[in-house]
């Protein structure tokens, strides 16, 4: 099975002092073997960020 499910972390949420935001996703380890990263919104800040994946 190829597709693994990732989770996707904001990465300017932490510098603001507010709390993270995280989604879920799946991605294709063979087709992307490098981290995921994506631009999605971020609720607590109010606008779309970018969220890496994480371990």
């Amino acid at each position: 099975m190829p597709r693994e499910i990732v989770t996707l972390e904001c990465t300017e949420a932490r510098k603001e002092g507010k709390p993270v935001s995280r989604y879920m996703a799946t991605r294709n380890k063979k087709l992307q073997p490098d981290r995921l990263e994506m631009v999605k919104y971020n609720p607590f800040l109010k606008r779309r960020t970018v969220h890496r994946e994480i371990k």
